[in-house]
C-alpha cells in the first residue's frame, strides 16, 4: 500500500462515527458470564434511539406476541436475552449507515445481506466447539462496513468498480483492488480497530478473500456465512460471486458449501426476521 493510500484511507476510517457507547456497554456485558438481563435493560433504557426501535421490532407482526410491549424490561422476559442484545446491536449497526451515496450503493440490500450473514454465522458458531456465536454474530454483521467507507469517502472509485464487479459478474474484492488499491476487508478490519473491538474480530473482518486465509473458526463460520447468505440471495452486498469453502474450512464446517447449507435446513424464518430489522 502506498503511503498516499494509506493517508488517504486513516482519514476515511477517521471520518466514520465511533460506535455508540451504549452499544459498546452491551457489548462489554455480552462478554460478562455474570450479566443480567437487568444490566442490559439499563443501558438499552438510557439510550432512547435503540430503545424505540428494539420495542418497534419486538410489537412487530413477526414475533406475534399475546399484547403490546412497552417496556425493554418485558421484551426481555418475551424473547430472552440474546435476542434482545443481537437486536441492539444490529440496530446500533443500522443507524450508522448514511440514507444516501453517491457510489449508487444499495444500503437496503447491503443491510439485509449483512443481517442475514450475521444470523447464519451465530447459527453455524453453535456447531463448532471454539466459536462464539455472539462474536460470529457481530463479525457477521459487520464483515462488509469496509464497504460503507467506500460508499461515503471514495464514492467515484467504488461506483466503478461495483460496476465492474457486477458487469463481469466478477469478485468485488478484486475489482477495489484494482480500482482503489485495497479491498473493503483491509479498511472495515482498520474501522472494527478503531472502535476497540477484540483482535480476533478485527482478524475476522480482515481475512474474507483469497487462499491465504487464516484458519480459525470465527473466519470459517463467518465465511461460510457470508457465501451462505450470497447462494441464496439473501440481501445484496454488492459481489455476485460465491466462493467454495476452503479444505480446512470444510473439515471445521463437516462439508462442502452445499452440505453445509443442506445441514442448515430452512433459513426462510432467519431471512425473514433480517426483512423487519432492515425496514428500521
Amino acid at each position: 500500500m502506498s503511503p498516499e493510500l494509506s493517508q488517504k484511507l486513516a482519514a476515511a476510517v477517521d471520518g466514520m462515527p465511533a460506535f455508540p457507547k451504549s452499544v459498546q456497554r452491551i457489548l462489554e456485558l455480552t462478554r460478562d458470564v455474570n450479566c443480567s438481563p437487568k444490566d442490559l435493560v439499563q443501558v438499552i433504557d438510557k439510550d432512547p434511539v435503540v430503545m424505540v426501535k428494539v420495542l418497534k421490532v419486538v410489537n412487530s407482526a413477526y414475533y406475534s406476541l399475546p399484547k403490546q410491549i412497552t417496556s425493554i424490561n418485558h421484551a426481555v422476559v418475551y424473547l430472552g436475552f440474546n435476542t434482545i442484545k443481537n437486536l441492539a446491536l444490529g440496530i446500533a449497526a443500522i443507524g450508522m449507515l448514511p440514507a444516501s451515496n453517491a457510489a449508487g450503493f444499495d444500503g437496503q440490500q447491503y443491510l439485509l445481506h449483512s443481517l442475514s450473514t450475521a444470523g447464519i454465522a451465530k447459527q453455524l458458531a453453535l456447531r463448532v466447539d471454539d466459536a462464539d456465536p455472539m462474536d460470529c454474530f457481530i463479525a457477521g454483521l459487520l464483515h462488509d462496513f469496509g464497504k460503507v467507507v467506500f460508499a461515503q469517502f471514495m464514492p467515484k472509485e467504488f461506483r466503478k468498480a461495483l460496476e465492474h464487479s457486477q458487469w463481469h459478474e466478477s469478485s468485488l474484492h478484486e475489482a477495489l483492488r484494482t480500482e482503489i488499491g485495497v479491498d473493503h476487508a483491509v479498511v472495515g478490519a482498520m474501522l472494527v480497530e478503531k472502535w476497540r473491538f477484540p483482535p480476533s474480530l478485527v482478524e475476522t473482518i480482515a481475512n474474507q478473500h483469497g487462499p491465504e486465509l487464516k484458519d480459525t473458526d470465527m473466519i470459517a463460520c463467518v465465511f461460510a456465512a457470508n457465501q451462505t447468505a450470497k447462494k441464496l440471495q439473501f440481501g445484496f452486498g454488492g459481489n455476485p460471486c460465491v466462493e467454495e469453502l476452503s479444505p480446512a474450512m470444510q473439515k471445521r464446517l463437516g462439508g462442502t458449501l452445499a452440505e453445509v447449507i443442506a445441514a442448515l435446513g430452512d433459513l426462510t424464518p432467519l431471512f425473514e426476521e433480517a426483512k423487519i430489522f432492515a425496514k428500521l
